[in-house]
């Protein structure tokens, strides 16, 4: 897979492009009951409760990864407007969806 340009912005400095269209990266992950367990002896005391921190990052990456994939099918060269959204599916289950714009250069 060739190396694709992942930016949030709209404009990609130096290039002109052409829209190829929406593309996608999504994963979902389940919390484990020993997670589960800790984060509720955590919520007493306060703080940060790193395994579900540590999940969402691993999520993030997995969804970068996918929406990479996504646009090399597509020929792009560049992911431009690129964002995150995630959610809660019940009440052990977290998705996150990396999306953004699939563009090839014309430069």
């Amino acid at each position: 897979m060739k190396e694709i340009l992942i930016t949030t912005t709209e404009h990609i400095p130096g290039h002109n492009y052409e829209i190829i269209g929406e593309v996608f990266g999504v994963t979902t992950q389940s919390r484990n009951a020993i997670s589960d367990i800790g984060a509720g002896l955590k919520s007493i005391v306060g703080g940060e409760i790193k395994g579900y921190s540590k999940m969402i990052e691993n999520s993030r990456e997995q969804a970068i990864q996918r929406l990479r994939e996504e646009a090399d099918e597509k020929g792009a060269d560049a992911i431009v407007m690129m964002r995150f959204d995630s959610g809660s599916i019940g009440t052990d289950m977290q998705s996150v969806v990396a999306y953004g714009t699939a563009v090839k250069f014309v430069d």
